[in-house]
């Protein structure tokens, strides 16, 4: 059926269309179904979308599209496209074979890939491979199939001639925003770092989210290219640059099952890595009781990553560092950054824990690429930083970026946690601290979350304060009050 072109202001993330009911009714197409709108032309080209019905947003001689959709077909309102139903990708037969335990080839990985990047798999569908990959899990040639498909399918960075090095950290740890300082740092040394960040997928914050509470973050790929000639550098998000789509979408799926398969953490921070061009790559694996992984599966993490590193001929490095609680004393994105204006400016008040493990990332990156000698890594980039180099680095980005460096206020109401006895701190929990500040509205909220005035073996005595809790709405707080009370995320040993 052909249909005339609306564009809806909105963005789903994804490829959407939508129908008139009764267009819908006619075409035998229900909610959520997939259609395959296509081109009128001698040339044409299609994408298959999911499709929602309305009943006076679109007329019945219409589809209604979304961004995604417009931008992936460079469609124009009024243009007439045609509709029809999408057929059932082949794809799916190679899910059931991996959910049934098989093991996959490159060119049946490189199918499923491909639908999800065509957006020819449903969300329920691609859950199921997530799910396949967490059930029955990958060997080690499946990972490199699945990084070589995801690879593929996305744009890649080229910097000729530029030392160019990247990092990545597994997350989990509540408040470990080392990436704009390890980045202000090595660009100043003279590295190039195009990086790219994720927004908060089970933490308080992404990179990405930090970055945003000064800057923008969603360029497109001239606009980073632009961004690097003139800082060296960047701190943007990595979704609007379509280097490995597959990966994001897979991301977001993840987001709702709350699962996250090793092979596809592999596959996702490889890909990512290869794409932007870089020869020094350092993972960053923090371990712990309440960590994203234990040290026995930070140390099987770090085997496999250094494989992967040798098979795509790429310098790469793994650190194991302590995930035992979080870093610094902000948790939320406005908060976090607050931290990290601090250690860049060497204030007296900074916190001592994330300078340490942003110079410990840096010192390791400087020595891999042969800006410092062996050993001598921390103390070059100790040095970068405390000369105030580092931060003209990073107000050079930002402003290169579209932003600039402001004072930051939390959100304004708060509650202070306060010490009822003597006592010491014992124990931190990552993953209730974490669902503590979502709860006061982070990553949303940017002005949101938590301010930790001590850490794991600290004594307080009684009257000083143990935390405070931001947030936006009053009730909000008075829910993430309840949530410290009965969860108790912090475990204090009384004199």
């Amino acid at each position: 059926m052909e249909l005339k072109v609306k564009f809806i202001r909105w963005s789903a993330g994804f490829p959407v269309a939508m129908l008139n009911e009764e267009t819908a009714e006619l075409m035998g197409i229900n909610v959520k179904d997939r259609i395959l709108v296509k081109t009128i032309s001698k040339n044409p080209r299609s994408v298959a979308t999911i499709v929602d019905t309305v009943t006076n947003l679109v007329k019945e001689k219409e589809i209604g599209i979304t961004s995604e959709l417009k931008d992936r077909l460079s469609l124009k309102v009024g243009q007439i496209v045609d509709i029809d139903i999408a057929p059932s990708p082949k794809s799916f037969i190679f899910i059931k074979k991996k959910l049934n335990g098989g093991i996959l080839n490159q060119k049946e990985i490189n199918e499923i890939i491909k639908d999800i990047t065509n957006n020819s798999l449903s969300e329920v569908e691609i859950s199921f491979f997530i799910s396949a990959m967490y059930k029955e899990g990958m060997n080690i040639k499946e990972t490199i199939h699945l990084i070589n498909a995801i690879l593929n399918t996305g744009r890649k960075l080229n910097f000729k001639n530029r030392i160019v090095a990247d990092k990545h950290c597994i997350g989990g740890i509540p408040g470990n925003r080392t990436t704009p300082i390890l980045v202000s740092i090595c660009a100043a040394a003279g590295l190039t770092m195009p990086k790219s960040s994720s927004r908060a997928i089970t933490t308080a914050a992404g990179t990405a989210d930090v970055i945003e509470t000064l800057a923008p973050v969603e360029f497109s790929l001239k606009d980073l290219y632009r961004i690097v000639r003139k800082t060296n550098a960047c701190l943007i998000w990595g979704g609007s640059l379509e280097i490995a789509p597959a990966d994001d979408k897979i991301i977001q799926v993840e987001k709702s099952l709350n699962i996250d398969p090793q092979s596809q953490l592999l596959a996702s921070i490889m890909s990512k890595k290869l794409a932007s061009g870089a020869k020094y790559i350092l993972i960053d694996i923090p371990y712990g009781k309440t960590a994203k992984v234990t040290k026995p599966k930070a140390l099987e993490l770090k085997k496999k990553f250094e494989y992967l590193g040798k098979y795509f001929k790429k310098k790469l490095e793994v650190v194991l560092t302590d995930g035992s609680q979080p870093i610094g004393n902000g948790i939320g994105p406005a908060l976090e950054m607050i931290d990290i204006i601090k250690v860049l400016k060497n204030s007296d008040d900074r916190p001592e824990d994330l300078e340490k493990r942003a110079l410990l990332l840096a010192g390791k990156l400087l020595e891999m690429t042969g800006k410092a000698k062996k050993g001598k890594g921390i103390e070059v980039g100790r040095e970068v930083l405390y000369s105030g180099r580092a931060f003209e680095k990073f107000k050079k980005i930002i402003k290169a970026q579209g932003g600039k460096i402001k004072k930051i206020k939390p959100a304004k109401f708060r509650k202070d946690v306060i010490m009822d006895k003597n006592g010491r701190i014992i124990e931190i929990d990552n993953k209730k601290i974490n669902f503590l500040a979502r709860i006061t509205g982070c990553p949303s909220d940017k002005y949101s979350g938590l301010y930790l005035h001590a850490h794991v073996g600290n004594k307080l005595k009684k009257g000083a304060k143990l935390l405070t809790i931001y947030s936006e709405s009053k009730s909000r707080l008075k829910e993430a009050i309840d949530f410290y009370k009965d969860q108790k995320p912090i475990t204090i040993h009384n004199n």
